[in-house]
């Protein structure tokens, strides 16, 4: 693979972590006390153009 599609993907895959973890963070905050909860937790990535549906399935311990 080329180095501009390996700083590309990179570069999304930072993206994809950093709001995601904004955004469970700001639902976590709006919901009820966490503290001792599990949530269950999934995350989708699709490429339609290569058919590509990659699903992580996981859970975060508030």
């Amino acid at each position: 693979m080329s180095d501009d599609f390996n700083m590309s993907m990179r570069k999304f895959l930072k993206q994809v972590g950093v709001t995601s973890q904004q955004a469970i963070e700001n639902a976590v905050r709006e919901a009820a006390p966490a503290s001792g909860k599990t949530y269950k937790v999934k995350a989708v990535i699709t490429i339609e153009e290569l058919g590509l549906e990659h699903v992580v399935n996981g859970e975060i311990e508030g």
